[in-house]
Formats: structure tokens, sequence, C-alpha cells
């Protein structure tokens, strides 16, 4: 989240297969404005909801029980600022959201995490960090 700076403050953002929401609510921490949270697991709804709750957070937020994927497809270009995927790791799950972004550019800027040796797209303007067995794709629309 530090190297996005200045970029999440007043942000439109999305957390695609958002778990606990972790990513999204640190983004509203960093003065993101609205965050949408895409997640699939019941359990996992439910703890955005309450975390949504215990930090007086339900106004900014917006929470969708579905598939990132089919959702990402359906977006049109620049529907947010930022975008956070965080997909379960070897479902190829992290190339089908870059693919789509590369068709339909839904966000200003997309980040991804994924395992080291997933195969994801070489998309213009791709950058990485690397974490361990981990890295961090980022691509802008603009690239």
């Amino acid at each position: 989240m530090a190297a996005l700076g200045s970029d999440v403050e007043g942000a439109t953002v999305l957390d695609l297969f958002a778990g606990s929401g972790a990513l999204g609510f640190e983004a509203l921490s960093r003065g993101a404005e609205h965050v949408v949270f895409i997640e699939r697991a019941r359990s996992a709804l439910d703890t955005i909801r309450a975390n949504a709750e215990l930090l007086g957070a339900s106004q900014e937020t917006e929470i969708r029980r579905g598939d990132a994927v089919g959702y990402v497809k359906r977006l049109t270009a620049g529907s947010f600022d930022l975008a956070f995927a965080d997909p379960p790791y070897g479902k190829g799950l992290a190339a089908l959201v870059m693919e789509a972004f590369s068709v339909t550019p839904y966000a200003s800027q997309l980040w991804v995490e994924h395992r080291k040796t997933d195969t994801i797209p070489d998309l213009p303007g791709l950058r990485q960090r690397r974490y361990g067995d981990t890295l961090i794709s980022m691509v802008e629309a603009n690239s």
C-alpha cells in the first residue's frame, strides 16, 4: 500500500477476492473515498461486514457476493481508480483478472498478488515486486 503513495487519497477502490477485506480497509485508512468488495465465500462476506461496522466504514463500502472474474468482465473502462486482486494461488485467476483488464481497463491501476510461478499475461508497462514466493504485479491503464 505504501507503494501507492497519494494515489489512494480520494480513490474509488475495487477489492477482488476480498477475503477479510484487509486491502480495501487499508485503502480506506489511507484516504480512499469508497471501496467495493467482491467475494464469493459467505463467511468472508460476514467478516467484511463485521469489519466495516467495527471500523465505522459502512457508508464508504459496498459489499457484493459474486465471482470476481465475472464481475470485472462486466465493468466499463475507468470504473475504478484502483483495483486490488488477491486470488487463490494456482488456479489461473490472477491471469484471468489481468486478461480482463487488458481488454477493458476497469481501473487506472491494477495490483494483483500471485505465486511467482503462476503464468500471467505480459501486459505493456507490467511492473512486479517480489516477496519470497509471492509477486505483486502492477499495470496501469495507460501503459
